[in-house]
């Protein structure tokens, strides 16, 4: 191919693409199937068609200048919408690089999420998957995840919002817990029960502000800003708490209470920004997403 100069060659978005996602020339060249020399020659040669420096070129690999990432964004974009022809000319699956990382409630990011990801990674061997499984608010349009699972839709910003479904939680606790304490025939016997819930002041979202709907009385004696923690000292006996009833499932040795008498109900949400929602990749991971939950709605059991 010619070296010449005129017209950028659009080919050579993809240099720049692969390198800005692995960080170095290697790793662009093994990305690529070509040789390191060929990817320096590709971004050299853009560069200059630009008259833009596109990278720093450092020891520890290449940083994105600004009118870098202004590149690299155009490249994914292209990338995308040859992608989308792919699929809707061909249907067949596309080839699929880069890092998608997943902002998620620490329930259902470790105890739904994380042992279903491996079959996205079957289907897209190159893409690099985060996950960020922890009680906490994402910022989308700080790029802290592409995809945010929440508890609410937010009220501003360009963020894109679809309800992933609603889901059920309930009070449960374990075998040697209520072999120790009196026995709950009512709601009005709660307020004599150890309980297990959220430090007030640590809560990300007023969704999880459970126990003031079982009883203003309930005040716990353990608190924990991670629901996984409060999952394991009620299994460890330490008392009742409100629990997703998909993480209860789990457990099986878990007593649920007054069952039909108290039943929480929230919503997930599924979270993309505006300007990010139609890249190929974290398109892909989404409807992944959305299609597994469907498939595994039953567990959520929010009817």
């Amino acid at each position: 191919m010619s070296d010449q100069i005129g017209s950028p060659d659009w080919d050579d978005f993809r240099f720049v693409l692969a390198i800005a996602r692995g960080g170095t020339v290697s790793a662009a060249a093994r990305q690529l199937g070509v040789d390191h020399t060929t990817v320096i020659r590709r971004v050299d040669r853009l560069e200059h068609q630009l008259s833009a420096k596109l990278f720093d070129r450092r020891k520890t690999g290449y940083i994105l200048t600004e009118p870098g990432h202004r590149v690299a964004s155009s490249a994914e974009a292209m990338e995308s919408t040859v992608v989308a022809n792919q699929e809707m000319i061909g249907g067949s699956r596309a080839h699929l690089t880069g890092t998608v990382r997943i902002g998620a409630p620490d329930g259902f990011g470790s105890y739904f999420l994380a042992s279903r990801l491996v079959k996205l990674a079957d289907l897209y061997p190159a893409l690099d998957l985060q996950l960020v499984a922890t009680a906490r608010l994402f910022s989308l349009s700080k790029r802290e995840a592409d995809i945010a699972i929440t508890l609410a839709m937010p009220k501003e910003g360009r963020i894109i919002g679809r309800k992933l479904l609603d889901y059920s939680l309930g009070l449960y606790a374990a075998p040697a817990y209520l072999a120790q304490f009196p026995a709950i025939r009512s709601r009005d016997d709660l307020p004599a029960h150890r309980f297990v819930g959220y430090i007030e002041e640590l809560l990300f979202t007023p969704e999880l502000d459970y126990l003031p709907l079982v009883s203003p009385k309930i005040s716990p004696k353990f608190r924990s800003a991670n629901l996984i923690a409060q999952l394991n000292a009620t299994l460890a006996g330490f008392g009742i708490a409100v629990l997703p009833r998909f993480m209860a499932a789990v457990h099986p040795e878990l007593q649920p209470i007054l069952a039909d008498t108290i039943t929480i109900r929230r919503s997930f949400w599924l979270l993309m920004h505006a300007d990010s929602k139609d890249l190929a990749r974290i398109r892909a991971v989404a409807d992944y997403i959305y299609a597994i939950v469907e498939q595994d709605r039953a567990l959520f059991n929010a009817d």
